[in-house]
């Protein structure tokens, strides 16, 4: 597990990012250049970025926060998140408070296991190739660890072997062989990329048939992490709304995603705000992880929430969330990128799991900050001001005028980027005429 470290730090949000930075570099043992990489000074550049993408021309900047308060399973962390959009770390924080409340997160990974397809096709009787495909299972998993004695060495490697059959198809009858491959700390694509183009010749003799498709499924359903949260119904008061009634509203907010497709999917694009956020800071595949995590939300042929709510014997609330997590800490972006490295100290996670522990930790409370806000005073009030910050700042405010700009537009409840820029004009022609 991670390391002796509170994430309790009040005020933390009052400092100035100067500040904020020194507590974290004390907190997680940063160094220098570790520091600077988090500040975008010894980040990546522009040679490190040609060698990850094609047709480099530079690096594109994320603001990047530490969302503070965060417990799970009895370990503090500093969760360090890559995001844009305004009131998410702070939300996640706030949620990550109310949970502390009850004892901090719950969360369990299963074992790293992902699927690699491989299609075949031209067969004139798919259930034989099954079959025989079967029945030479155990050489098809060695093709496959011969790819990668180290990660067998290291206790990963191919676990198993499945072969399902599609006897009607837009390409006529077909098997799809399933390599279960356990990545231990990698996230994996290239791994199982790799063992299943090795595997596919032996395949086509096996079979008589002819491989087309060789790829790993973004659908890691053999590797779920589980987080469970609770929070006591006193911890949810808000205003005027006492912490029972906010507790049940929260349900009744879930029950509408629960059986409405157009809600659960704002529903689960608010549980991915958290969680794509610790991702990108953590140079992990957030695309991967955006697909498995709908596929997982429609596995019943309909698309539902992919968390659950409500409340127990004793009216806490009680929130879970269950989802697909194929994420690394070894190996791709999460080495080579400076910036993403630095935050993994920070996060100070040791394996793969215990990442993906933290990481549906975070959207679950992303998803309890969004129905205590929905459920009560409404989304709009908690984004306001941030969101406000934002438009003066994109309206050309600077210094002490962004608070003014910022305050006004609460103040009028108008919010946008022409009323920004008008107020901004209106203030800089006072403070002329003043000096």
């Amino acid at each position: 597990m991670g390391r002796d470290i509170d994430s309790r730090i009040p005020g933390f949000y009052k400092l100035s990012s100067a500040d904020r930075l020194r507590e974290v570099e004390v907190r997680a043992g940063l160094s220098e250049k570790e520091a600077a990489a988090l500040r975008g000074l010894e980040g990546l550049d522009l040679g490190q970025a040609d060698s990850m993408c094609e047709n480099g021309v530079g690096t594109f900047g994320l603001p990047l926060g530490i969302a503070v308060n965060f417990v799970v399973n009895d370990q503090d962390y500093l969760v360090p998140m890559a995001i844009e959009e305004a009131s998410v770390i702070a939300a996640a924080s706030h949620a990550a408070k109310l949970v502390r409340e009850g004892g901090g997160f719950v969360a369990k990974a299963s074992d790293s296991l992902m699927i690699g397809q491989i299609q075949v096709l031209g067969l004139d009787d798919p259930q034989d190739a099954r079959t025989r495909l079967l029945a030479e299972r155990e050489e098809l998993l060695a093709v496959a660890n011969e790819q990668d004695p180290i990660l067998v060495e290291l206790g990963g490697g191919a676990r198993d072997l499945e072969v399902r059959v599609f006897s009607e198809t837009l390409a006529g009858p077909m098997v799809v062989v399933h390599l279960i491959f356990d990545c231990r700390d990698a996230m994996g694509a290239n791994t199982i990329n790799t063992a299943v183009e090795a595997m596919a010749p032996l395949v086509e003799r096996i079979t008589g048939g002819r491989v087309l498709l060789r790829i790993l499924s973004n659908l890691a359903d053999r590797r779920l992490v589980r987080a469970r949260a609770t929070v006591p119904s006193e911890a949810l008061a808000l205003n005027d709304f006492d912490g029972g009634e906010v507790a049940e509203r929260v349900v009744q907010a879930y029950a509408l995603a629960a059986a409405d497709p157009y809600r659960a999917a704002t529903h689960n694009k608010g549980i991915m705000n958290g969680i794509d956020a610790v991702l990108v800071a953590t140079g992990n595949d957030w695309r991967a992880v955006e697909a498995g995590a709908h596929a997982y939300a429609a596995r019943f042929g309909r698309y539902a929430s992919l968390s659950a709510w409500e409340t127990d014997a004793a009216g806490n609330l009680v929130g879970t969330l269950e989802m697909p997590m194929a994420v690394g800490v070894v190996g791709g972006t999460t080495k080579v990128h400076p910036a993403a490295r630095a935050a993994l100290k920070v996060l100070g996670v040791e394996t793969a799991q215990e990442l993906a522990e933290v990481v549906v930790a975070v959207g679950l409370a992303q998803n309890l900050a969004a129905l205590r806000a929905l459920a009560t005073e409404g989304i709009q009030r908690g984004h306001m001001e941030l969101h406000a910050r934002n438009m003066a700042i994109a309206a050309g405010a600077r210094g002490n005028l962004v608070d003014k700009v910022v305050a006004r537009m609460v103040e009028e409840h108008t919010v946008r980027l022409d009323k920004a820029e008008k107020l901004l004009s209106e203030m800089s022609s006072q403070e002329t005429i003043l000096e």
